[in-house]
């Protein structure tokens, strides 16, 4: 069956300057991202990780080379142009929640969708709260939410605009494990559910385990393509 791809990275390479010099954080890196696929990005400390996802993610352009989103140049565009195809398409799960200290829960999804002036925002929400079990904490302050609700929150924030490709970072890194495994469980539903293209960095390779697809980094260098 042939696959579509969302997202394809061609000779990617990515310096940047120190003193005098350069030093080179991904070389030559070519890949292809499929509709629907949930792909892990590993490697030890310092490979090259998170900064392959902020080029895929268009929040960095490459030194080098260039990233396709459906099938469409998308580093070459600038700031504005690359952030209006992340707000039509992508969203993002950090390791750090992200949320906003003075806005709750409910308010923390809906501004996204505010932001892009969707008029369904708030039943958008509400929605998507619900989907992750948080409806009875819809006017709940992130300090007043656990560490692991604070990530259903913005997993319901990410799901909320109906993304076709969610980035996650080092999902459950704040995460005790029984939590980390719900949070697991969202981003996979999210996946099967919508469809989702699935794209994340993780050192924990359980998590990885349960991608379809796992992007080995050693030195910048895509050294394992599974």
């Amino acid at each position: 069956m042939q696959r579509t791809p969302i997202i394809q990275a061609q000779n990617l390479s990515y310096e940047i300057a120190n003193h005098d010099n350069y030093i080179r954080i991904l070389q030559g890196l070519n890949l292809t991202i499929n509709v629907g696929d949930q792909v892990a990005i590993i490697g030890s400390s310092g490979s090259g990780k998170s900064t392959l996802l902020s080029l895929l993610a268009g929040l960095d352009v490459p030194t080098s080379g260039q990233v396709l989103v459906e099938m469409k140049a998308f580093s070459s565009l600038d700031e504005d142009g690359r952030a209006l195809v992340r707000a039509r398409n992508m969203s993002f799960v950090f390791q750090s929640f992200q949320l906003l200290p003075a806005l709750t829960a409910l308010e923390n999804v809906m501004l996204p969708l505010q932001l892009t002036q969707n008029i369904n925002a708030r039943e958008l929400s509400l929605q998507a709260l619900e989907y992750v079990g948080l409806s009875q904490r819809l006017q709940h302050y992130p300090k007043q939410l656990s560490g692991g609700e604070q990530q259903r929150v913005a997993i319901a924030r990410a799901f909320a605009t109906k993304p076709h490709i969610l980035f996650a970072d080092e999902p459950t890194g704040n995460l005790d494990n029984a939590t980390g495994k719900i949070i697991i469980d969202l981003l996979f539903k999210m996946n099967t559910d919508a469809n989702t293209t699935l794209v994340l960095v993780t050192h924990d390779m359980q998590l990885a385990s349960r991608c379809q697809r796992r992007l080995q980094l050693n030195n910048g260098i895509l050294t394992a393509l599974v």
